[in-house]
């Protein structure tokens, strides 16, 4: 289709020469083959009379005309697809689509896995692609690359579309025959164990909860760093140490593990996790059926 002399199809091609620097590359990514992508790339040239890519040695640099078509070109077809995936209705029975969420281990296993289960009937040409948080992902989502992503509210970007989603409240959690459950405990009664602290993301940071805990005063012997939620509970059957864990995670786990929980001593603010989207999305009826769908999940009783 052609738009004031140009192929809409070419704005495709220069988002993928632009992400991937490499012809052979971007073909692979679009489905084109190398010769196709490059001869794109020579009548994108023409049209912007203007090199938008240019080859040093064995890597290829966008001249500054490219780097400011880039954002606006993106917006484009993110609009594009918003109108495409747009329709008066959504039959989740029917359709045929992938949606791509940026989510942490925590929430794919306590809030999303229950919701996969009533997925394979209700939904069977639903799929859904759980991406773990990254230090880019807030850029993706911007980008249109992936449709929500479900984040504490501390590292929402602003920006995006926002709704809060749930709250969870964190909990001490241990093996099941723990001396510290067998009677009331306090929060230095906590701190005596050795813990499993978390660890996330490519910087490491601390969790929302060790945070909590830092500013109430509260410093903790850790044994071990996971970088994982979810290997905790595997860490702490049949030892002595002690995690602070999100309630709805822990109720999972125990379920499948020889550990318990209780509420913590000392109250300490809880987790508030929210959910966001693309701007061009906030319409898109597909997008708001799984909006509902894990809504209806979070309100089930732990």
């Amino acid at each position: 289709m052609r738009f004031k002399g140009m192929d809409l199809n070419l704005l495709v091609a220069f988002e993928a020469l632009m992400e991937t620097r490499n012809t052979a590359r971007a073909g692979e990514k679009i489905g084109l083959s190398q010769p196709a992508t490059s001869a794109a790339l020579s009548r994108l040239r023409a049209y912007f009379r203007d090199e938008l890519l240019v080859v040093k040695g064995r890597r290829m640099f966008p001249t500054p005309l490219a780097e400011t078509l880039l954002p606006r070109v993106r917006a484009c077809l993110r609009s594009a697809e918003s109108v495409i995936s747009t329709s008066s209705q959504f039959d989740p029975a029917r359709a045929e689509r992938l949606f791509r969420i940026v989510a942490s281990d925590y929430v794919s296993a306590a809030l999303l896995s229950p919701l996969l289960r009533s997925l394979e009937t209700s939904a069977p040409g639903v799929m859904l692609d759980l991406m773990p948080p990254e230090s880019h992902s807030a850029d993706l989502l911007r980008r249109g690359v992936v449709d929500l992503m479900i984040t504490p509210s501390e590292y929402g970007s602003s920006g995006l579309p926002t709704e809060p989603l749930y709250e969870d409240n964190f909990v001490v959690a241990g093996c099941l025959n723990h001396p510290l459950f067998a009677s009331q405990f306090t929060m230095e009664d906590i701190f005596t164990y050795g813990h499993i602290a978390v660890s996330l993301g490519e910087t490491g940071s601390t969790t929302v909860g060790d945070r909590q805990l830092n500013l109430l005063g509260h410093a903790r012997k850790v044994d071990i760093i996971a970088h994982s939620f979810t290997v905790v509970p595997w860490m702490l059957v049949g030892t002595q140490r002690l995690a602070i864990m999100h309630e709805r995670l822990a109720h999972i786990a125990a379920s499948h593990f020889s550990i318990t929980y209780r509420p913590l001593p000392q109250a300490i603010e809880p987790l508030r996790q929210i959910i966001q989207y693309h701007e061009t999305r906030a319409s898109d009826p597909g997008l708001r059926w799984l909006i509902d769908l894990i809504r209806a999940e979070v309100k089930s009783p732990i």
